[in-house]
């Protein structure tokens, strides 16, 4: 959730340009993206937290598949919808039948694959562990909407193992990022300290996943809610 809140921050910035609204974020607080759901009294629950993104993951090959649609599906979030080189038009389909805002693309897909996307709004993740890693991100300046950086491991995402975020210093693109990978429900204070990867100039916001698990694609509220509270609180 734009920690500190999400409603307040659409109705009161809804003057300013694209670029004016990500600076008063950056100068403020940060978005609260929630990944993995599918379940509907959970999908009601986690909303209800207050959250700014939810995500759903399109990928059959992931413990959290969506392999149909829930009985309810998120009003005040955004929904951002996983894919995982997937055909172009089974993406477009998905997009048009969940009324997703975001599609977040976690695979190998090519700036030129991303540009036929165009009028969705896109996130693209890149796995991370040296500084060099950040070199794959500069082809899809201009073309996508944020970057996710994400831990490189055997899983394409839900690893829930965090990559060396000194490294996120060395980042210099244009294009704003969300952070993944590992984040847990005792990562708040380090997420706010002064020397968080949140203080980067590009960093957003965050995204949650397994260390919030019961189960895969089952989040645990009560971790969130905590979470949540925590960083308001280290924020104050």
């Amino acid at each position: 959730m734009m920690v500190k809140v999400a409603i307040k921050r659409e109705q009161g910035q809804a003057y300013l340009s694209s670029a004016e609204r990500e600076q008063a974020q950056r100068e403020s607080s940060f978005l609260v993206k929630v990944c993995g759901m599918r379940d509907a009294e959970n999908i009601c629950e986690v909303e209800a937290l207050g959250i700014d993104l939810m995500g759903f993951i399109f990928w059959p090959k992931s413990s959290r598949y969506v392999s149909e649609r829930p009985a309810y599906l998120p009003t005040n979030c955004k929904r951002v919808g996983v894919f995982v080189d997937e055909d172009i038009e089974t993406v477009k389909r998905i997009a048009d039948d969940y009324a997703l805002d975001y599609i977040q693309l976690h695979g190998h897909e090519s700036p030129e694959y991303c540009a036929q996307l165009k009028g969705l709004k896109l996130i693209k993740a890149f796995n991370i562990a040296t500084t060099e890693d950040f070199k794959q991100t500069e082809p899809y300046t201009g073309i996508v909407d944020y970057f996710l950086f994400d831990t490189k491991g055997k899983s394409v995402g839900g690893n829930g193992e965090k990559f060396d975020w000194s490294v996120l210093s060395a980042y210099d693109g244009n294009t704003p990022f969300l952070l993944s990978g590992g984040i847990g429900p005792d990562d708040a204070e380090v997420l706010t300290s002064h020397f968080s990867p949140l203080t980067s100039k590009k960093c957003v916001g965050i995204d949650l996943n397994s260390r919030f698990e019961i189960a895969p694609g089952l989040k645990d509220i009560n971790k969130l809610k905590e979470f949540i509270n925590a960083l308001n609180n280290e924020q104050d």
